[in-house]
C-alpha cells in the first residue's frame, strides 16, 4: 500500500504533463504562425475551445450572439483548485460590493481583459491567444489567487468584416508602402458592429446585443481590473494608464494610483525591450461609456491600453518614421501588457480586494436622490437601463419633493405621483447612478475625449430633481397590463402620441395595411381630450379590411397601447373625423444614403432606428450610384451626417431640388445640413461669428504652446442646451414647449425666414457639459429642428442628431414624427 500511495503524486503529474502536451500552442493549432495572418473569428473561437477542453484551468463560454450570427464567448482561467470553487469565490466577492452575502470575502484577485472591441483594431485577438496558452503553461503560480476572465473578441462582426476584407486584398508577400490597397479600408471599415455602432462608446447606454449579453456576465463578476485593448495611429507607439485628465470625480485615491503601479510595472518590460510608450495622455476618464470609464465606475481599475497600427497596418507598414510597424509586433506588446496586468494582480489580490470593498462604502455626495415624472413609457425605457446594470430604484408618490430642478435649472420641487421614479445613491452602484444622473458633471479639465453631458433626465425627456435627501421608495411597481376589447359598433379607435412605443404601434399598423390618421389639432372624443398627433384607426378607411377590429385589439395588445372607441365620429370638440385637420398617414417609402461621403456612425444610428426602435423598413442607396436612381421611387429621402462637397454637384443638386418640389421630404441630419447653407430655395444661412479686427492681440500670436487650449473657445464638447418648441407643428407633436438638445459641434445656422422654426434657440443656455464662451455666443437665434417648404415637398434639417448613439432617447419622436407626420404627402404615380 505504501508503494501505491507514493506512486499517486507522480500518477498525477503525468497526467498533467500529458494534458499539457495535448494544448497547442496558437501556431500549431492555426497551421501558420501567430502573427503572420489574421485569424478569422470562427478560428480564435476553435482555439479556445481547444484549450479549454485539454485544460483544467480553463472553461470557456458562449454570452450570446451578434447580429451576424457570431458566438460571444469568455474564458475563465484559474487554479483547478479556484475552478472546482468557482461559484463561491464569484458570490463571495460580489459581498464585498454588497451584492447579497456569501458570509465572507474573496481573497482572490479578478481581472478581466477585454480584446477587439473595435474590429479592425485587430492584433488583440492574436494577443489573447497567445496570452492564454503562455498563462496556464508559464504563469500558472498567478492563477493561485487570480480569476482571469478574457474575452477573445467582443466585436466578432466588425472583427471578420476587416480580416475577411485584408485577407482578400493583401499582397503575397505583404506590402509595407502606405500606398497600397491592404491599407485602405473601404466604407465603412471594420471598426463598428453590423449597425456600424461603435462598442467602445455602449457600456453604459447598452443599446447593441454586444453589450447588452456582455453587461449580465460582467455584473455577475464586478473584477478588480479591466482592461480594455485597442489600436491607434501607425505613428503612436504605445499608451497605457495612468490615464489623463478630466478624470471623473468619484474615482478614489486608489484607484488612481494602482493605475500608475501597474503602468510602471509594463514600463519595466517596455524599458528592457526598447520599446517607445506614452501615458497621461489623450485618454480620460470621464464619459461613462467607455470600456475602461465604465468598468471604474463599477469599482474596477479600468484601463485602455492602445499600440500603434488600426485597420492601416495590416501585416506591415512602413510609418512616417522610417521603421515597419508589424502585426507581430503589435500583439507581443499586447501580450506583454497583458501579462504584466495580471502579475500586478496577484501580488496585490488583498489590497485589490480590501479597497474594491472601500470603493462600495457610503460616500456623501451632494444629491442623494433623484425623482423623476414622465409618461409611463418614458419611464419604463428608463428602467429597463437600470435593470441592465444592476441598478436598484423604486417608486414613490410622498407628496412635493424639494432639490434641484433639472427643467429649470435650478432649486424647485416635484410633485409626486404613483408613477413616480426614485433612485437612491444608497446602493452598491450609488457611485454609478451619481454619474448617469448628476446634473452638471465637474469637469477639472475643458479638453476632454468625448461628450461632457448625458445626465439621463434629459436624456429621456423626464421632469425630475435631485434632492439631497434619501427619498425612501418602494419596490419595483408590477407593469400594467393592458388589455383592449373590440368594438365593432364604433367609428373606430384612438390612442396618444407622445412616446417611441406609440411609433412602433403606429409603424406595425402601415406596414399591416391599416390605414391610419392623425389629427393637427386638439379635439374631444367621448368625453376624453386629445392633443394634436393623436392616432385615429377609423373604420371607414378601413372597410374593406376583413376582421378589421380584431386585428386592430390585437396589435394595440402586443404593443400595449390603451385604445379608446369612438363612439362616432362627431367630436365633442374640435375638427369631426372626416375634417381635412384629421389627415391621412401615407405609406412612407424611405431611402437612406450611404458610402463614401456618409458618416457610418450616423447612418448606423439611423440604420438601427428603423430596423431595431421602429421596425419599419428602410432602403439604403450607396451614394455612388445615386446619380442611377428614380427618386420618384420614394417618399422620403434621409441624408445622415457627412461630407457631401464631393457628391453635391450641380447636377445631384437639382434632382434632389426637384424631387422635393415634386413631394418628396428630404431630411438632412448634423453636418449634412451645411450642404444646402445658401443654396437657393432651401432657406438656410449659417450664422458667422464676428470678425474681429486684425491686431497684435490677436489669435496668429497666441504662443504655439496655447493654441490648442485657446481653441476650446470655439468649440462645444456635446452638452446639453435647452431649446424653445414649437408644439404646434407636426415635427414637435408629444413635445413640450422645451426640449433640452444634446449639442455636438459649434455648427449654427439661422432662423428660417421662410419655413418654420421648430426647436430653436433664442438665448443659449447650457444646463450641463462644456461649451466654449465663443460658440455659445454663437447659438443666439440659431435653428436647431426646422422644416422648409420647397413646392409640394419639403427639406427638413435637424442640425442637432437625436439619434446619437441611439441613447438620447427623447430625440427619437422628432424622427419619427419627421417621416409620418411633417408634410406627409406621399407619390401617387
Amino acid at each position: 500500500m505504501k508503494k501505491l500511495y507514493s506512486l499517486i503524486p507522480i500518477l498525477l503529474l503525468s497526467i498533467h504533463l500529458i494534458t499539457a502536451q495535448q494544448i497547442k500552442s496558437p501556431s500549431e493549432f492555426l497551421g501558420y504562425e501567430l502573427g503572420s495572418q489574421f485569424s478569422r473569428h470562427a478560428d480564435v473561437v476553435n482555439y479556445f475551445n481547444h484549450v479549454a477542453e485539454n485544460s483544467g484551468l480553463v472553461q470557456y463560454h458562449n454570452y450570446g450572439k451578434t447580429n451576424e450570427r457570431r458566438p460571444l464567448t469568455y474564458a475563465i482561467i484559474t487554479s483547478e483548485e479556484n475552478i472546482a470553487n468557482l461559484e463561491n469565490i464569484r458570490k463571495s466577492h460580489l459581498t464585498s460590493a454588497g451584492i447579497g452575502n456569501a458570509g465572507e470575502n474573496s481573497d482572490k484577485a479578478i481581472v478581466w481583459l477585454s480584446y477587439n472591441v473595435h474590429g479592425n483594431e485587430a492584433s488583440s485577438t492574436e494577443a489573447a491567444m497567445k496570452t492564454l496558452f503562455n498563462l496556464i503553461t508559464e504563469k500558472k503560480d498567478w492563477l493561485k489567487n487570480t480569476i482571469v476572465i478574457m474575452d477573445p473578441c467582443v466585436n466578432p462582426d466588425g472583427r471578420d468584416r476587416y480580416a475577411n476584407w485584408y485577407n482578400q486584398v493583401k499582397t503575397e508577400p505583404y506590402n509595407i508602402s502606405q500606398k497600397a490597397t491592404e491599407h485602405h479600408e473601404p466604407w465603412p471599415g471594420g471598426r463598428p458592429n453590423h449597425y456600424l455602432f461603435d462598442l467602445n462608446r455602449d457600456w453604459a447606454w447598452a443599446t447593441q446585443i454586444e453589450t447588452q449579453e456582455r453587461l449580465k456576465i460582467y455584473n455577475q463578476w464586478l473584477p478588480h481590473i479591466h482592461v480594455d485593448f485597442h489600436e491607434q495611429g501607425i505613428n503612436e507607439p504605445y499608451y497605457f494608464a495612468p490615464a489623463a485628465e478630466p478624470l471623473h470625480e468619484v474615482i478614489t485615491p486608489f484607484q488612481r494610483d494602482f493605475q500608475t503601479r501597474i503602468g510602471k510595472n509594463h514600463a519595466q518590460y517596455f524599458d528592457k525591450e526598447g520599446w517607445l510608450y506614452f501615458t497621461g495622455e489623450r485618454f480620460d476618464l470621464l464619459y461613462p461609456s467607455y470600456g475602461d470609464t465604465y468598468p471604474t465606475y463599477m469599482g474596477a481599475i479600468g484601463m485602455t491600453y492602445e499600440k500603434a497600427g488600426n485597420g492601416r497596418a495590416g501585416l506591415g507598414i512602413k510609418t512616417d518614421e522610417g521603421y515597419v510597424l508589424t502585426l507581430k509586433d503589435r500583439l507581443e506588446h499586447h501580450y506583454t501588457t497583458g501579462l504584466s496586468t495580471i502579475e500586478v494582480a496577484s501580488k496585490n489580490a488583498s489590497e485589490l480586494n480590501k479597497e474594491f470593498m472601500n470603493y462600495f462604502s457610503d460616500e456623501e455626495f451632494e444629491y442623494k436622490s433623484y425623482a423623476l415624472n414622465g409618461s409611463p413609457d418614458k419611464i419604463n425605457s428608463l428602467k429597463k437601463l437600470l435593470d441592465r446594470h444592476d441598478i436598484q430604484y423604486g417608486n414613490s408618490n410622498s407628496g412635493k419633493i424639494n432639490g434641484y430642478n433639472f427643467r429649470n435649472n435650478r432649486s424647485g420641487s416635484l410633485n409626486t405621483n404613483n408613477n413616480t421614479l426614485v433612485v437612491s445613491t444608497n446602493q452598491p452602484k450609488g457611485k454609478m447612478v451619481k454619474v448617469l444622473f448628476e446634473p452638471q458633471t465637474k469637469l477639472m479639465d475643458s479638453l476632454t475625449y468625448d461628450i461632457t453631458a448625458w445626465s439621463l433626465p434629459y436624456a429621456y425627456g423626464l421632469d425630475a430633481v435631485a434632492s439631497n435627501k434619501i427619498i425612501s421608495g418602494s419596490g419595483k411597481q408590477e407593469d400594467v397590463n393592458i388589455q383592449n376589447s373590440a368594438n365593432p359598433n364604433g367609428a373606430g379607435y384612438i390612442t396618444k402620441w407622445n412616446s417611441m412605443q406609440d411609433a412602433q404601434f403606429l409603424a406595425d399598423l402601415i406596414k399591416n395595411d391599416i390605414k391610419v390618421r392623425f389629427s393637427e389639432v386638439p379635439f374631444e372624443s367621448n368625453g376624453q381630450k386629445f392633443a394634436p398627433g393623436s392616432i385615429l384607426i377609423t373604420k371607414s378607411d378601413n372597410r374593406e379590411i376583413e376582421n378589421f377590429d380584431s386585428q386592430v385589439i390585437e396589435m394595440a395588445n402586443k404593443h400595449e397601447r390603451q385604445l379608446l372607441t369612438a363612439e362616432t365620429s362627431f367630436a365633442g370638440s374640435g375638427p369631426d373625423f372626416g375634417s381635412s385637420e384629421i389627415k391621412i398617414i401615407n405609406e412612407q417609402k424611405i431611402g437612406l444614403l450611404k458610402g463614401d461621403e456618409v458618416s457610418s456612425l450616423n447612418f448606423g444610428e439611423i440604420w438601427y432606428f428603423f430596423e431595431q426602435d421602429l421596425n419599419y423598413p428602410v432602403t439604403p442607396i450607396n451614394t455612388d450610384y445615386f446619380s442611377r436612381i428614380d427618386l420618384h421611387d420614394l417618399d422620403v429621402l434621409i441624408m445622415p451626417e457627412g461630407w457631401y462637397s464631393d457628391f453635391m454637384d450641380e447636377k445631384t443638386l437639382n434632382k434632389i431640388s426637384s424631387w422635393v418640389k415634386d413631394g418628396g421630404k428630404l431630411i438632412a441630419v448634423g453636418s449634412a445640413v451645411g450642404t444646402f447653407n445658401k443654396k437657393e430655395g432651401f432657406g438656410l444661412k449659417e450664422n458667422k461669428k464676428p470678425e474681429k479686427d486684425s491686431t497684435a492681440t490677436d489669435a496668429n500670436l497666441i504662443p504655439y504652446a496655447k493654441r490648442e487650449r485657446e481653441s476650446i473657445k470655439n468649440m462645444i464638447t456635446g452638452s446639453i442646451i435647452k431649446t424653445k418648441v414649437d408644439n404646434t407643428h407636426p415635427l414637435a407633436f408629444g413635445y413640450e414647449v422645451d426640449y433640452f438638445t444634446l449639442k455636438l459641434s459649434s455648427d449654427s445656422y439661422s432662423l428660417l425666414n421662410d419655413g418654420y422654426n421648430v426647436s430653436y434657440i433664442r438665448e443659449p443656455q447650457v444646463v450641463a457639459g462644456f461649451a466654449g464662451s465663443e460658440a455659445a455666443k454663437n447659438l443666439k437665434n440659431s435653428l436647431v429642428f426646422g422644416e422648409v417648404p420647397m413646392g409640394n415637398g419639403s427639406i427638413i434639417y435637424m442640425v442637432d442628431n437625436p439619434l446619437f448613439r441611439a441613447f438620447w432617447e427623447n430625440g427619437k419622436l422628432f424622427f419619427a414624427n419627421a417621416i409620418f407626420f411633417t408634410n406627409n404627402t406621399g407619390y401617387d404615380y
